[in-house]
């Protein structure tokens, strides 16, 4: 069996495809991509040292281009305030009275809850929306 440039850039392909699958990191994807590049270069009849230059202007640039879109995509939420991790974030609890540390004993769920006041200003009973739990401590700020 003849193994010919662009089998070879196809296999190679293949391997970094198989290698994210088990690593889980993009950035193998966008090599890949590189590669398939090179492959798509031999088909069409170009020498060795142009396959090799396309495969790495295309691999090194969309390994770049995701880079960059990932270091500009805004930032998620800290786990203890993030609505993807606590489906309780966002939910609105009523406050029937603040003591002097700025806690309050609240019903959410059927159970009690301590919560603690984190907006700004003096906290005053009413409704709150729940903005984080800290481990068994609500964190609670004025509802809108």
């Amino acid at each position: 069996m003849d193994w010919t440039p662009p089998t070879l850039w196809w296999l190679a392909a293949g391997l970094l495809v198989a290698a994210e699958l088990f690593a889980g990191g993009f950035y193998l994807l966008m090599l890949a991509l590189g590669c398939a590049a090179g492959a798509v270069a031999a088909h069409l009849g170009a020498a060795l040292p142009a396959q090799l230059a396309t495969a790495s202007i295309v691999g090194a640039g969309t390994t770049a281009l995701w880079h960059y879109r990932r270091a500009r995509a805004p930032r998620s939420a800290p786990p203890r305030a993030n609505r993807d991790v606590n489906l309780d974030i966002g939910q609105t609890v009523q406050v029937p009275a603040w003591d002097a540390q700025g806690l309050a004993r609240i019903s959410y769920r059927g159970s009690a809850w301590t919560a603690q006041f984190g907006g700004s200003g003096v906290p005053a009973p009413g409704p709150h929306v729940i903005v984080a739990v800290d481990g068994n401590r609500l964190v609670v700020g004025p509802a809108p």
